[in-house]
């Protein structure tokens, strides 16, 4: 038995597009526009990337490039995003940490 379908439509960069989904896909459709939406307005913004074709490609392939390294770091065994995102933090802290400490440095030496 085939499921129904349903119009939504969703908003991405100021223009509407209708999508057929099934009900229960809707959640997740809005979501995933909202995502795509804030990512092209994200590059928009930057000011680097003229043109919506190209601001549209362009969040494609970075979403895209996202959901690889998401799918390539799942596929180590014993990997644990929760753990992954801790460590990526505390390497960003640390680096900050660092660099504070150097500019501290370099005062104290004046």
């Amino acid at each position: 038995m085939k499921q129904e379908q349903v119009p939504v439509t969703v908003r991405i960069l100021d223009k509407e597009y209708r999508v057929a989904c099934s009900p229960q896909e809707e959640e997740g459709l809005l979501e995933s526009a909202r995502l795509v939406d804030r990512r092209m307005r994200e590059m928009r913004q930057s000011g680097r990337i003229v043109g919506p074709d190209r601001i549209a490609v362009m969040a494609a392939l970075n979403i895209a490039h996202e959901l690889i390294q998401f799918r390539q770091h799942q596929a180590v065994p014993g990997a644990n995003a929760d753990t992954s995102r801790l460590q990526i933090m505390q390497q960003r802290l640390a680096g900050t940490l660092d660099t504070q400490r150097g500019l501290d440095l370099e005062s104290e030496s004046v």
